[in-house]
Order: C-alpha cells, then structure tokens, then sequence
C-alpha cells in the first residue's frame, strides 16, 4: 500500500474519532441529564453552544499554526487533547464541569481538520484531490457510526443502568492511544 494511501486511511479514521466524541453526547444525553441533574438549557448548552464556541475559534489559529509547524505533530496533540477531554467529561460531577471538559474537546477538535485537509493537498495533485478530501470526508458518517455501534455494545441489552462514563473514558483513551 502506497504511504499516500496508508496516510489517507489514517486521517479518515482520526477524522472518524473527532465525530464519535461528538456523537457520544448526544446519544448519551438522557442518562447524563439524569445523573447530573441538568436542565434542559444547560444540555443544550453542553450539546452546542460549549462545543461549538471553542471549536469555531479555535479552528484559525490552528489553521495559521498548521501553515507554520509540523501538521502531523498538531494533529497528534489536538486528537491526545479532544480525547483526554472525553474522557475528562466522563469524570465530571456536575455542570460546571462537564461544561469545561467539553469545551476542551471543541479546542482539540478545532484541530483535527485544518492539518488534515493541508497533509491531503500536499499529498495528492489537484487532479486526486477532490476525490481523496472524499474519502476524508467519510470519517464523519464511519465515526456517527461508530459512536452509535460502540456506544450500544457499551451499554448491552438494558438501559436500566447506564454507566455512560465509562463510555467517555473508553472512547477518550482509545483516541489518546491512537494518537
């Protein structure tokens, strides 16, 4: 297998765990607003606006980094960064902290796709690339995926006890392994 592809392959896969630690919350948001007792606006605000927020503005200067340092070493430390703060999220004990894991993995996501589309352009011409930012772009419904998969063999036949951070500390260590 040509290094180009095996590279590919791998930053799809990275791009695939940015969204499985994005899906995760969503999937597992009844039985977080249950242990944590959160209103309904503070999931909301955990689900979007604390996500969402870091990402958009981290996302520039990371891009202006990624123009001047080694591409490959930010996007090791920003997949070691969203997955340690997953797996921080499932650690917190109330919103506060919650809140902050998970704007912790929106500034370590922000850096997963600026180097990323960068690595891919300096690897294939303008005639493949199109089709190679394709094949990069599957990480999103492979990670969907993914999360929905793991977090049902996670939480098995019965949802009458979730033990839904464990699935946020084994997902995040899984990304800081693959990191």
């Amino acid at each position: 297998m040509k290094y180009r592809t095996f590279a590919l392959i791998l930053l799809t896969i990275v791009y695939g765990f940015n969204f499985i630690d994005r899906q995760i919350l969503g999937i597992l948001a009844p039985f977080i607003q249950e242990d944590l007792d959160l209103t309904n606006t503070q999931l909301g605000l955990l689900i979007g606006l604390a996500f969402a927020i870091f990402y958009t503005t981290v996302a520039i200067p990371i891009a202006w980094l990624a123009d001047r340092y080694s591409r490959v070493n930010i996007l090791s430390i920003s997949l070691a960064t969203w997955s340690a703060f997953t797996a921080l999220t499932g650690l917190a004990n109330n919103f506060i902290q919650i809140g902050l894991a998970r704007m912790g993995v929106g500034i370590g996501e922000a850096g997963g796709s600026p180097p990323s589309h960068s690595i891919i352009s300096d690897m294939y011409p303008k005639e493949e690339r199109a089709s190679a930012l394709g094949v990069y772009a599957m990480g999103i419904p492979f990670g969907i995926m993914a999360a929905y998969f793991v977090t049902a063999a996670l939480i098995g036949a019965s949802t009458d006890d979730v033990n839904w951070r464990e699935i946020f500390v084994f997902v995040g260590i899984t990304g800081i392994l693959l990191a």
